[in-house]
């Protein structure tokens, strides 16, 4: 069954898709903030297909001042996705291991592109696997992409813009209460969040299973946070633009196509020292 919009398909319609003849491009991009590399998971097994992207080496740019996940010049990432066999015209599924974070950003970074048809894979490479359905460790024929990189498919925020969304909007912190708080702050220089932020953690868009939340759920769940008719603009954001990808994804299900992701996020917030920094829940 496939969600609002067509945002999602899950293992059952995937494998069907599969079987059909109109199989679409597969790309695995299991990832983990500190490691290893997803490319030891791929190789021991995947989805018949599929072919792997690296989130950071290969969907970002370099780390740097604008933040630990970039994007990547459009001409590099076109490269990157005609060499993964992407091209416009046949649609596209993207999966992680089941958190969906690596598996948003990449959904989010090819509707940037300009890609109509971009699916994630709810649940994951787990719930595929725990279905029961094939898993290989086998190579595929990989036939080159010819899709062209049309940045502006979805709305960019930079600094200045999620400084505006924060006073005119909402602008959603999807990291966890105490990093947003600052009472921790395990990967960036310094802690804190960007002033009148509001806290929305990531973790609450999905259940137990790692599946998204009903859109009914999760309109609920934004609009507790402001995220009603009645919000001008909104915007999401995170350490560096990963998991905040996984709340625009979660905002697009809920009915706001129009919110924002700050890419560079907090690690490129916090390179700029005259940029205020706010502590606690407010």
């Amino acid at each position: 069954m496939t969600l609002p919009d067509d945002l999602l398909i899950d293992a059952p319609a995937l494998a069907a898709l599969l079987h059909s003849g109109a199989a679409p491009t597969l790309l695995d991009v299991r990832w983990r903030l500190s490691g290893p590399p997803g490319l030891d998971d791929y190789l021991a097994g995947h989805l018949p297909g599929a072919v792997f992207a690296d989130l950071d080496a290969s969907l970002s740019g370099p780390p740097g001042e604008r933040g630990r996940h970039p994007l990547p010049g459009p001409a590099a990432l076109q490269d990157v996705l005609r060499a993964a066999g992407v091209s416009g015209s046949r649609p596209v599924v993207v999966y992680d291991d089941g958190d969906q974070w690596a598996a948003a950003r990449t959904w989010w970074t090819l509707r940037w592109a300009g890609h109509p048809h971009v699916r994630v894979l709810d649940g994951g490479f787990r719930a595929w696997s725990s279905a029961g359905f094939e898993v290989t460790s086998a190579a595929p024929a990989v036939e080159a992409g010819d899709f062209t990189v049309r940045p502006g498919g979805l709305p960019v925020l930079d600094a200045a813009g999620a400084a505006s969304v924060a006073a005119g909007g909402v602008l959603i912190d999807a990291r966890a209460p105490e990093r947003y708080r600052g009472e921790i702050e395990p990967v960036d220089a310094e802690p804190g969040h960007i002033p009148g932020a509001v806290n929305v953690p990531t973790a609450g868009n999905t259940g137990p299973d790692g599946r998204f939340l009903a859109a009914a759920q999760l309109r609920d769940r934004f609009a507790a946070a402001g995220v009603d008719a009645e919000a001008a603009s909104v915007g999401a954001y995170c350490g560096s633009g990963v998991t905040g990808a996984h709340t625009i994804l979660a905002l697009h299900l809920a009915g706001r196509p129009d919110a924002a992701l700050y890419v560079g996020s907090w690690s490129e917030w916090i390179t700029d020292s005259a940029r205020p920094r706010a502590l606690g829940a407010e």
